[in-house]
């Protein structure tokens, strides 16, 4: 049976001392959260940065001029494609792609779990963006990159298990050790990345079904947590199976435990279409 605090005091050591380095956003991704982060910033300026990389402008065009945020008019300009979108989301796409750059492996068993926690992360980001919605406290868009980020703790683990055929040969479990830890490594991650504190209670709490914050109302965490339980109906995860009418999140979100996110009106398509605008 693996020792999870041996493990974690392996990773810390590996991540001391370089041999395992913590994922890094790319520098187009930083200054496009800076900048989105200052107050009266104009589309031209946030544009102006986007520019510098061809492959981020194409796809805020691609999505501009997608069907969930299509106008009458076609967008051909990053500055136009900023305005129809808005920071917020444009901060969340921005983040999007680049995250997914990360997820990168070298080896193809390394491949198929990232690929694999990837699209996990995709279906909690629609999901959280869809849930937000009815929560009109929250931004839909900040919730989609709750959900795209919750599970970001699990890299490290993965390429720190690649040469450990106890953790390779049994994903049962990996994926406990990803349980545990994850949300620490990913606080770790977060707090290199400078990213806020509602964001970081996300990555720290989405997999504590008892989490209850101090507030009646939902926060990231809440509807991030119960987008993660929806994803994982019909899988053999164990939090499938937990008690869910004993998981605070549902009431603050405004949902009963029973009820399937899916098969609500209007769910279906918002969650595909997010997908889509992720690269899901």
């Amino acid at each position: 049976m693996i020792n999870q605090q041996e493990f974690l005091n392996k990773l810390q050591k590996a991540i001391k001392e370089n041999r395992i380095v913590l994922p890094t956003l790319p520098e187009v991704a930083l200054k496009v959260r800076d900048a989105v982060g200052k107050p009266g910033v104009s589309a031209k300026a946030i544009a102006t940065i986007i520019t510098t990389d061809p492959a981020l402008s194409a796809r805020l065009l691609q999505v501009a001029n997608s069907p969930l945020y299509r106008g009458r008019m076609e967008v051909d300009s990053v500055q136009m494609a900023v305005m129809r979108l808005g920071n917020n989301l444009v901060r969340t796409l921005v983040a999007s792609l680049a995250m997914k750059q990360i997820f990168q492996a070298t080896s193809d068993a390394l491949d198929r779990r990232f690929r694999a926690s990837w699209q996990q992360s995709v279906s909690v980001a629609a999901l959280s963006h869809f849930l937000a919605l009815s929560n009109r406290h929250l931004d839909a868009d900040q919730a989609m990159l709750g959900g795209l980020i919750h599970n970001i703790g699990a890299l490290p683990i993965f390429v720190m298990a690649e040469n450990d055929p106890a953790l390779t040969d049994n994903p049962m479990v990996l994926n406990q050790l990803v349980d545990f830890l994850g949300p620490l490594v990913g606080c770790m991650i977060l707090n290199a990345w400078n990213f806020p504190e509602t964001l970081k209670t996300v990555a720290t709490h989405c997999r504590n079904l008892a989490y209850d914050s101090a507030s009646d109302k939902a926060d990231y965490a809440d509807v991030v947590m119960v987008a993660r339980l929806q994803s994982l109906i019909g899988s053999e995860h164990p939090d499938a199976d937990a008690d869910w009418s004993q998981v605070p999140a549902f009431a603050k979100v405004g949902m009963e435990p029973e009820v399937v996110v899916m098969e609500m009106e209007g769910a279906a398509q918002d969650v595909q279409e997010i997908r889509g605008i992720l690269g899901g």
